[in-house]
């Protein structure tokens, strides 16, 4: 069964569990060669399925109550990756709009049609 977790952007764990993973070059590649980054002012949402990271989504919060999700990674290709992906969107979703924040996504082209399941608008 797959867990989605919250951390804050500081926190020891989420260095603990995503180290293996964001310095791998493979996942790196996936990221367009872009280094993950992290601050005080992210929070992570990450997919764990028997012990293992399999996605994550950091969403830094900036001033005025917007949030960006970016440099995203989910270890799955087609209706696997969907359905992680979707978890995590709804994590990330049910923790930010009640509490009125605006968000925003730096999306993957092959992500798009999951992403606008979530009521993201392209804006090509």
């Amino acid at each position: 069964m797959i867990q989605v977790i919250q951390l804050k952007g500081k926190d020891k764990h989420l260095y603990q569990l995503l180290a293996p993973l964001v310095m791998d070059p493979d996942v790196i590649r996936a990221n367009n060669n872009y280094p993950f980054k992290t601050s005080e002012d992210f929070v992570w949402y990450i997919a764990i399925d028997n012990r293992d990271v399999i996605g994550f989504i950091p969403v830094e919060q900036k001033s005025g109550k917007k949030a960006v999700i970016n440099n995203y990674y989910v270890a799955a290709v087609d209706e696997k990756r969907k359905e992680i992906l979707s978890l995590l969107l709804s994590s990330v979703v049910t923790a930010f709009i009640p509490a009125g924040w605006t968000l925003n996504s730096v999306t993957l082209i092959q992500d798009q049609e999951t992403f606008e399941k979530f009521e993201f608008a392209s804006m090509d």
